[in-house]
């Protein structure tokens, strides 16, 4: 139905965004490296996917067609939503998700929340073609480095807790990631955290 959604930056966190055009604010939920595309710009361009069911109506957006693409390959599976197919783009890059479906790596792909084996070996037969149609080389552009920020981590924290992880384990984790690293961004923050979490 919509195309994509270009308007003011309202707001934006890890999980969503409010875009206003023409007057009217679209709550659009977002994947992380969305977010780490739009963040502190005064405007955006989102590349939509509708979800209608009986009793919601769901914005999704996207910075990329590809991205997109992915989203709507994995909501195609049986058993993964549009909250789950977010979480996978969340916590791996559209490169990174083509090389563990191509290698066929069910056990990597179930790190994500909410993700149990079945259906992460269900995503893997059923889109191992389909991935490499969208074409490898495109996938491997998407791909794009994160200012660090040293307050970032408090930004991770608030977005674990958006999706639901406890604060107690979220900070046990970020603080051990940026013990390493303390100058990380709070794109590869989450990430890193989404796949020890």
């Amino acid at each position: 139905m919509y195309e994509y959604i270009t308007g003011k930056l309202a707001e934006a966190t890890p999980t969503y965004a409010v875009v206003e055009a023409h007057g009217i604010g679209y709550f659009i939920n977002i994947s992380l490296k969305s977010y780490s595309e739009i963040e502190g710009k005064g405007e955006a361009k989102l590349y939509v996917h509708f979800i209608v069911r009986e009793d919601q109506q769901t914005l999704f957006g996207f910075t990329t067609k590809l991205e997109r693409e992915l989203f709507r390959q994995l909501i195609s599976v049986s058993g993964v939503g549009g909250n789950t197919a977010r979480m996978i783009l969340s916590t791996y890059s559209p490169r990174e998700l083509q090389n563990i479906i191509a290698t066929e790596n069910a056990v990597l792909l179930k790190n994500v929340k909410g993700l149990g084996l079945k259906t992460a070996q269900k995503i893997i037969v059923e889109l191992s073609g389909k991935m490499l149609e969208i074409g490898a080389s495109d996938l491997m552009a998407v791909s794009t480095p994160t200012a660090s920020r040293p307050e970032s981590y408090d930004e991770a924290l608030a977005a674990l807790s958006m999706l639901g992880f406890q604060k107690s384990a979220s900070e046990k984790v970020l603080n051990a990631i940026y013990k390493d690293n303390p100058q990380l961004g709070v794109e590869d923050a989450i990430r890193t955290a989404l796949k020890s979490l």
